[in-house]
């Protein structure tokens, strides 16, 4: 592999046009496919196999007038809707949203469903689409239609995708992330050209991957958050796995190889660990699969492509790019800043004064984690609703109003959908169900049930006196679904199943919670796997898993500290407690372990390399710290200011990502790779690189040999267990 890498780098360097040329094709094909058959974002939300879904299912399939995929328009006049003349001007205003495109059916707010509130301040009407999406010129179309009411002093607000649709894309906060790239690797290299080359590197990437997303979209529902988590992650990616490789080509060049050399080795020892860091956060996020959540997997893929398409970026583009530029990479010295360079300073001293006292710095590391990961324990996970969104959106605007006139559960109804098995349901029977629910404790009012056209198929809306995501409206969803509902119908040749979009939700935690130990388990075991084979250790491995779960444990307990609980909540401009997205511990978990895994690859491939040269774990792992801390720290600053930027968008799913990645980099390279590892390290010394024998002859053989490189530069090489030759000096 280190022969392949190294051959991919010279080449590049020798024949750079030619790298730099397909990569300029790619990215102008995948803008040109994004802009001809690429799609919009596509919130379809499904959960196979769930109650919910199959009640939604049914409901398309055999009673389309019930559609799922509705928004409410909320009235609002002090003055009253209920005078003659504004009443008049409502029921305009309804008339041209039934004519909209994709609408199906317009629902109140007057008739015998009134839905004027009790004062006569408040009403609602609720549209339902033929799609989930909500287009422009859906949002056109009704924005032109209250136009009227609104220019009369009306406040008129959007829920649903309606709503959400009307919101403002956010975006632009990466770009702070990338000034403070900017910053750090102005410092790091002291040079305007070599500071530029793992952002532009990194954006080229970043841009062919967008488009790629733009493409899928085009073939299957893609969300907007998982372009949003992908850009998070590859920005941040990019620039580290370009820096990584920068760094290091400039020491060849110092060492006095020549450029296509310099590349060269470049990539067959930090690109190697570029590629297995990047394959571990592949793997790790690609284990989302296992949710069972097509919507949460393709956040997965999204990540998966665009780190995949970094990670090739920093092992081909930057390497032809080298080879262009040739010396010319130090040019444009920045003023009062010099190239500094790994190898003593700071971490060193550092890294002696850990290996002083390791057991007190692993321990005292570990109290702090556990006692940061706490908070994780009292996680509760339930999607936050409109309640939760910023004040003045129109959709808090939405929520607030109906919460006032109706009670905090007017927006999160439950469906109980009846389906007879043998013709039209019997006469009274959904009447029955309708009335002996709204009795259940917890039920504020149940609607008159409604009936396709056949007959065979009812619907009672279920309004609960809790909001969607309050643990009363779980509990009572479970009442239904196991004891009021099945003794209703129990033997009278009926189906019932509860749906909705409450319902969902809350299958979808359910789901989450029930797959969750399958997916720790695929995750952790494939990296656990891939690092034995790159390391030939299982010592190594397992140390790695540990204290990544120590880290993304504690990076938990500081988003329920603040998300759930509220501690300095106003610090990252969150207006209300929410509690935790159900998809985001697993997507989370995914990223962070990955993450992890990178730094811990690039550490202790540098200790690995030390090691195999003299047999001395101790000072293999000072070194180690030495070459690499300052690189790394560079490196983590970078992803922990694009991961922070996203705090300041407004929408709280995306703070909740920023947040939690940001501090978990923080952690991870602070008590987890400066402390953690060098202590454990020190403790376990030749031990860490132990390998059953069996285990040795069992393993795939990688091409890691080194030597076949260049035998007499072969001690600039850092792949980690990268030669055959040195399984002699493992223990055991």
């Amino acid at each position: 592999m280190s022969t392949l890498l190294y051959r991919v780098g010279r080449g590049a360097g020798r024949h750079p046009w030619r790298i730099v040329a397909l990569w300029m094709v790619a990215a102008i094909a995948a803008i040109f496919l994004n802009s001809a058959v690429g799609g919009a974002p596509d919130e379809t939300f499904r959960l196979p196999g769930a109650e919910s879904q199959r009640g939604a299912d049914l409901l398309e399939e055999r009673f389309p007038e019930q559609s799922l995929f509705t928004s409410n328009v909320v009235f609002h006049d002090d003055r009253g809707l209920t005078d003659p003349a504004v009443r008049r001007a409502v029921e305009l205003v309804i008339r041209d949203l039934a004519a909209g495109p994709h609408v199906m059916d317009v629902a109140g707010p007057f008739g015998p469903a009134s839905t004027v509130s009790a004062d006569g301040t408040t009403a609602f009407a609720t549209i339902a689409y033929d799609q989930e999406s909500t287009t422009d010129a859906m949002l056109a179309s009704a924005d032109a239609a209250v136009a009227p009411l609104r220019a009369d002093g009306v406040e008129v607000a959007y829920d649903g995708s309606l709503g959400y649709a009307t919101a403002n894309g956010e975006g632009g906060t990466e770009i702070i992330g990338i000034l403070i790239a900017v910053v750090v690797l102005a410092i790091v290299f002291g040079s305007l050209v070599a500071m530029s080359l793992p952002i532009v590197v990194a954006l080229l990437a970043i841009l062919i991957g967008t488009s790629t997303l733009g493409i899928l979209s085009g073939v299957v529902a893609v969300p907007q958050i998982a372009t949003v988590i992908g850009l998070m992650l590859g920005l941040g990616v990019g620039i580290d796995y370009a820096l990584f490789v920068l760094s290091r080509h400039r020491q060849n060049l110092e060492a006095g190889m020549p450029v296509p050399e310099a590349v060269g080795h470049a990539n067959a020892s930090v690109g190697l660990s570029v590629l297995f860091a990047g394959s571990t956060v592949i793997l790790a996020i690609v284990g989302v699969q296992v949710s069972g959540i097509p919507m949460l997997a393709m956040m997965g893929w999204g990540a998966a492509i665009m780190v995949a398409v970094t990670m090739l970026a920093s092992l081909t583009l930057l390497p032809a790019v080298l080879g262009i530029l040739r010396i010319r990479v130090n040019r444009l010295r920045i003023p009062f800043l010099r190239q500094r360079r790994d190898g003593g300073g700071l971490t060193s001293r550092w890294a002696r004064t850990v290996a002083r006292k390791p057991a007190a710095y692993a321990v005292g590391a570990v109290l702090v984690l556990v006692a940061l990961s706490v908070p994780t324990f009292s996680m509760r996970l339930a999607f936050p609703d409109a309640g939760n969104d910023p004040q003045g959106a129109t959709t808090r605007v939405a929520y607030d109003l109906m919460a006032e006139a109706y009670g905090p559960g007017t927006g999160s109804p439950m469906l109980v959908v009846l389906e007879s098995e043998h013709g039209p349901l019997p006469g009274g029977l959904a009447e029955e169900v309708a009335a002996e629910t709204a009795r259940v404790d917890g039920v504020q009012s149940t609607s008159p049930p409604t009936f396709n056209a056949a007959g065979d198929v009812a619907v009672v809306g279920v309004t609960p006196t809790s909001s969607s995501q309050d643990e009363k409206t779980s509990a009572l969803l479970d009442r239904l679904r196991t004891e009021t509902l099945p003794e209703l119908v129990d033997g009278r040749g009926l189906k019932v199943q509860v749906t909705g979009g409450t319902a969902m939700t809350d299958d979808v935690s359910q789901r989450l919670q029930d797959r969750m130990p399958l997916f720790l388990a695929v995750v952790i075991g494939l990296s656990f796997l891939l690092l034995v084979v790159v390391f030939r250790s299982v010592v190594v491995p397992a140390k790695a898993a540990l204290l990544n779960i120590l880290s993304i444990g504690a990076a938990y307990g500081v988003v329920v500290a603040i998300f759930q609980w509220g501690w300095g909540a106003d610090l990252i401009g969150l207006e209300e407690t929410v509690p935790i997205m159900p998809l985001a511990p697993m997507l989370m978990f995914a990223i962070l372990f990955g993450l992890s895994m990178d730094y811990e690859v690039f550490l202790l491939s540098r200790m690995r390399e030390q090691y195999l040269r003299h047999g001395d774990a101790r000072r293999a792992v000072l070194e180690g710290v030495g070459a690499t801390g300052r690189v790394i720290t560079s490196a983590a600053v970078i992803m922990i200011a694009v991961f922070a930027s996203f705090i300041l968008a407004t929408d709280p799913t995306t703070k909740m990502f920023g947040v939690g990645l940001s501090v978990a980099v923080l952690l991870d390279v602070t008590l987890g790779r400066m402390v953690l590892v060098p202590a454990v390290m020190t403790l376990l010394g030749e031990r860490a690189w132990w390998l059953p024998a069996w285990l040795e002859r069992r393993l795939p053989a990688v091409d890691l040999d080194t030597e076949t490189v260049d035998e007499a530069d072969t001690s600039l090489l850092a792949a980690p267990a990268m030669s055959r030759a040195g399984t002699a000096h493992d223990v055991g």
